[in-house]
């Protein structure tokens, strides 16, 4: 991938983990945004996201780290911090170091997955990581569907921005995917920081498709650049989480996760292998995108063709309001 005229440092809501790999008393190591990071989950069950390095003398507290009780306490000399990133304890001093902090990170667990906000100036979150079930206002419930099929692609050479930008292509899934049909795009909502976007789908191919044949469609919910939802209807029930976080100036983490409908009085164990086939194909054709976006330069502006410009252009001018501010100065077009 040639690297993009795009900050790979945005704001917003981005996955780090998914909620069972960190257990009472685990200590997480990763990496986003070109910072080393930690995540330990406390006694009380609570999930803490800091920057991994002891303020005393710079130890990885990744590396030894030991979560005791409400707080993490360093391998090197026992200093330990709370959940807040305060120095709560010195053992061979009597106060601890007030004056030290280590930066912590908003963080929600929602759908199986560990959000944590990320924004140069340290702002406190001004939107919500969308809910896969609650976007849709329609009552549904994790229960209501089988277990989560997840994909992880660690440290390709994508930007979010990618990802996201495939939600208004519509002329992709005759060549990418190799269907018959293409998508009649219905709504193009980029008004906030949560955007959406819905499409309909008939199966009769592009002569004569009208918007009074279809026959399913998809409604996507985009909680700023990191994370979107989706809902399909009219096909088989299933809902996706696709997630894309920067580790640093040239890579992303991808995340993908379906939730396939359960069918009342359907088969259990025949159910079961149903929805794990079409989970893995709605994975698969993920992967399919996966396969372009990482060998993608960013083309800006690009040669849109005439029913491809409201989409793209609406989607980029969008996404500026995720970017520092120092890069929106330098006047890129972005459509």
């Amino acid at each position: 991938m040639a690297k993009p005229p795009l900050s790979m440092k945005p704001t917003g809501w981005f996955q780090v983990a998914w909620c069972d790999e960190i257990g009472v008393g685990d200590v997480h190591r990763m990496k986003y945004f070109g910072q080393e990071m930690v995540a330990w989950r406390a006694e009380s069950g609570e999930l803490t996201v800091m920057d991994a390095y002891c303020e005393h003398l710079g130890a990885h507290l990744g590396y030894g780290g030991k979560v005791v009780g409400e707080v993490l306490q360093c391998p090197f000399h026992g200093w330990q911090w709370s959940r807040e990133g305060r120095n709560v304890c010195i053992p061979y001093q009597d106060r601890p170091n007030r004056g030290r902090r280590i930066r912590t990170y908003p963080v929600v667990e929602r759908n199986e997955s560990v959000y944590i906000w990320h924004d140069l100036e340290r702002r406190e979150p001004y939107f919500e990581a969308p809910d896969v079930f609650a976007a849709f206002n329609d009552g549904s419930r994790a229960a209501d569907y089988h277990p989560q099929q997840r994909l992880y692609r660690p440290s390709l050479e994508l930007h979010p921005q990618y990802v996201l930008e495939n939600g208004v292509d519509f002329a992709h899934f005759k060549f990418v995917h190799q269907t018959p049909i293409a998508p009649v795009f219905t709504r193009h909502d980029f008004g906030d920081a949560v955007s959406f976007v819905d499409f309909t789908i008939t199966f009769e191919g592009d002569d004569g498709q009208r918007i009074e044949d279809v026959k399913s469609g998809v409604q996507a919910v985009n909680g700023g650049l990191g994370i979107a939802v989706t809902k399909s209807w009219g096909m088989v029930d299933n809902r996706t989480v696709s997630a894309v976080t920067p580790v640093d100036d040239h890579t992303s983490d991808v995340r993908f996760m379906v939730y396939i409908g359960r069918a009342p009085g359907k088969d259990p164990a025949r159910a079961e292998r149903r929805a794990a086939e079409f989970g893995r194909e709605v994975i698969r054709q993920f992967e399919q995108d996966i396969e372009i976006w990482q060998h993608q330069r960013y083309s800006d502006p690009p040669a849109l063709a005439a029913d491809e410009y409201e989409g793209f252009t609406a989607i980029r001018a969008w996404a500026r309001q995720f970017y520092p501010e120092a890069f929106a100065s330098q006047g890129g077009s972005m459509q």
